[in-house]
């Protein structure tokens, strides 16, 4: 018997619960009082949390992210926080927002520019400096990113989405309330959903995964699919609340044992067409579990592969054995589009066959993949 050996690492401190993100101010205003408010699009959204802050003795600074992150947003939000003299960085919001943050409260005090810091693109180097306080509330439950160690930014000079990633990037508060995410638009809880569940997936079947991972997935696997049907037919509060305690086990569980293949073209996909992350991992999902399931010739990778085609066929109807096909056809019937639909050309899909090689994602995929693979799982996506 091969003796545990493993690390788990998060952030310091996990508040989870309906209520929780109302009674934050004083915990986030304890690291300092000139606070970084970083908001989605729509700031006016996050007006509740600003005045209280404010009424717990806080100074205000707030930067919108009206779009997931690249290279200019962050030096943009660099240069306000240092301006205004930021001594915490609070995110509010969707993936994009709390990447962001996680970003900008990471690079503040560094003295080497970003892209020494990005990987792929970049050199990759270690941060030198620790972050400043960061404290996460997302406000969608897809990403995971308030408990993971790193922030996705795209370049799109060198057309691709790469991570900043360091130990020292995981937030010291994540406050998870599944409250904010109640009335969420039904397109943004499918594809965000989605990306929760193969973010339960990944780790649960990649090669780096642990017995406290796998605690986490095994549980979350399920109860990610039954939740995500019931909010396709209305808003539930039980749904919701399980919705996004899957997508904190996927954050938890990501971050400490790794993805596959369907964040591995994500990102290339991303980084090349601009389309929604959580839409392309669920156009992708079906297709690349169906591709590992096909190619996989060790006996503890299938039967994980055959648990999750039995946990699908009891969420979603069918027969086990079609379960992928099932789930594909679901999630567009649901109104998840296509790769053709969001705008991921042939081009690209050739170009992310290449890049997929590099991506961190893949590297903890069960088995390698070819590029020819990768191409098929891309085509069935469309």
């Amino acid at each position: 018997m091969t003796p545990l050996n493993f690390a788990f690492a998060t952030a310091a401190e996990i508040r989870f619960g309906r209520g929780q993100a109302a009674k934050a101010a004083p915990a986030i205003a304890a690291p300092g009082r000139r606070v970084l408010l970083v908001t989605g699009a729509n700031p006016t959204r996050a007006d509740w949390l600003a005045e209280a802050l404010e009424g717990a003795g806080c100074t205000l600074s707030r930067f919108a992210v009206p779009r997931e992150p690249d290279v200019a947003l962050i030096e943009a939000a660099l240069l306000q926080a240092r301006q205004t003299g930021a001594e915490v960085v609070v995110a509010i919001g969707g993936g994009a927002a709390v990447d962001a943050g996680k970003a900008i409260a990471a690079l503040v005090p560094e003295n080497r520019p970003m892209m020494d810091h990005l990987e792929v693109v970049g050199r990759g180097l270690p941060l030198e400096v620790p972050p400043l306080p960061f404290v996460a509330i997302p406000t969608t439950a897809g990403t995971g990113a308030e408990v993971t160690r790193n922030a996705v930014i795209s370049v799109p000079d060198a057309r691709r989405k790469v991570s900043l990633r360091d130990a020292k990037m995981l937030p010291c508060l994540a406050i998870v309330d599944p409250a904010l995410t109640d009335g969420c638009p039904r397109s943004v809880t499918l594809a965000s959903g989605l990306d929760a569940i193969t973010q339960v997936i990944e780790p649960y079947l990649c090669t780096r995964a642990n017995p406290l991972t796998d605690a986490l997935c095994r549980d979350a696997i399920p109860k990610g699919l039954a939740a995500l049907r019931t909010l396709m037919t209305g808003e539930d509060a039980v749904a919701r609340d399980d919705m996004a305690w899957v997508s904190l086990c996927g954050g938890l569980a990501l971050a400490n044992a790794g993805l596959g293949v369907i964040h591995g073209l994500a990102g290339p996909l991303g980084g090349l067409s601009g389309a929604s992350h959580g839409a392309i991992c669920g156009a992708l999902l079906p297709h690349g579990l169906a591709a590992n399931a096909e190619a996989v010739d060790e006996p503890r990778t299938a039967a994980r592969i055959a648990e999750i085609r039995g946990w699908i066929a009891s969420s979603l109807g069918g027969d086990p054995e079609g379960a992928f096909e099932t789930l594909a056809i679901w999630s567009r019937q649901q109104g998840l589009p296509g790769l053709d639909a969001q705008g991921v050309s042939a081009e690209a899909r050739a170009q992310a066959a290449c890049d997929a090689a590099t991506s961190s994602s893949m590297k903890a995929n069960p088995l390698p993949l070819s590029a020819q693979q990768l191409g098929v799982i891309m085509e069935h996506a469309r």
